[in-house]
């Protein structure tokens, strides 16, 4: 199936010179979006996955059901001050400033085989961070998945030595 055609561009937005990349018409669309779930879970199966995890908010999207379907939990990655109970964290830098992740202590136990998931590999600071709170947990980055990578960010660069799926490339 040829997901692209089940992603809108919509060109100028958030601002002027950017072609923003719209997942919502694949997951709007069943058979998309089950066919990309699907691609992600078969991806997930040869690593042994134990545990999925994805940064918020569609990590989630992307995470969750490929967690549902491996029969594996899911932990939640959020900016600070949104879990509840104690957590770790990483600072990380945006485009136009820094940010904070953060993810619960127990999540993750030491030596858990962990895919990561979100929907979209532009610069990489986002899974660059998760993978810190990942591997500071004692968990092993077994895999990274993403609908999307925008190559022309060279995100991919912040993630030498791990394995990458990418369904769709821009």
């Amino acid at each position: 199936m040829d997901l692209k055609q089940y992603i809108t561009i919509v060109e100028d937005w958030p601002k002027p010179g950017i072609r923003f990349k719209d997942i919502t018409t694949l997951m709007d669309n069943g058979d998309a979006y089950k066919y990309a779930t699907d691609q992600i879970v078969e991806y997930a199966k040869e690593k042994q996955i134990d545990l999925v995890v994805g940064p918020e908010a569609r990590g989630f999207i992307i995470g969750c059901p490929v967690a549902y379907s491996l029969g594996v939990g899911f932990a939640p990655v959020r900016k600070e001050g949104k879990l509840p109970r104690e957590t770790v964290k990483v600072n990380y830098g945006l485009e136009y400033g820094k940010d904070v992740l953060t993810i619960h202590k127990d999540a993750i136990k030491p030596g858990q085989r962990v895919l990561i998931t979100d929907d979209l590999l532009a610069t990489g600071g986002t899974i660059d961070a998760t993978i810190k709170l990942v591997e500071e947990l004692g968990g092993v980055v077994a895999g990274i998945a993403f609908l999307i990578e925008l190559t022309y960010l060279d995100g991919r660069s912040k993630l030498d030595g791990y394995d990458i799926l990418t369904l769709m490339n821009y």
